[in-house]
């Protein structure tokens, strides 16, 4: 892009990295559901949020909190203006940081998870499953979780 920038060179520039990687969060949120099925195999939380419109609100309300912190990180992350433009969009330290905060925070999710849950035997974590509301506040939490991960893989500096 050059030494000078323009405002509407700044302006453009800052919705194709917000398109970006909220496109990349809304991946990675959705993914991150599937690999908890699969790691946390006594809560179906995919086949229980559906059951009932609360626990639908809930999976909802936990998605667009985790696309606002990602938003919010896009925009107060350092940006590599001068650098071109398709790296100024795409950084790929940043989507590489992005990536490893995705594994990092569903590994270290599910073992605290798992310690918690061995740590208070008489708080069943599995009961969760139970009830689609529960397992609408379950992945609501996951999301804020994953979200404020995100958050902060955009906004530290490399």
């Amino acid at each position: 892009m050059g030494t000078e920038v323009t405002y509407v060179q700044i302006i453009l520039l800052w919705v194709a990295r917000t398109a970006v990687l909220v496109f990349v969060a809304a991946l990675l949120g959705w993914l991150g559901i599937s690999v908890l099925d699969v790691l946390t195999p006594g809560i179906r939380q995919r086949q229980r949020v559906g059951e009932h419109p609360v626990s639908v609100g809930l999976y909802i309300g936990g998605f667009m909190i985790m696309i606002g912190l990602v938003i919010h990180g896009v925009v107060t992350g350092p940006v590599l203006i001068g650098s071109g433009l398709l790296r100024s969009v795409v950084d790929p330290a940043r989507i590489g940081l992005i990536a490893i905060s995705f594994l990092v925070s569903l590994l270290l999710g599910v073992v605290i998870l798992r310690m918690v849950d061995r740590l208070t035997p008489r708080i069943r974590f599995s009961s969760v499953d139970e009830d689609p509301l529960a397992a609408g506040v379950y992945v609501f939490g996951y999301l804020v979780f994953f979200g404020l991960i995100l958050h902060g893989a955009l906004t530290m500096p490399l």
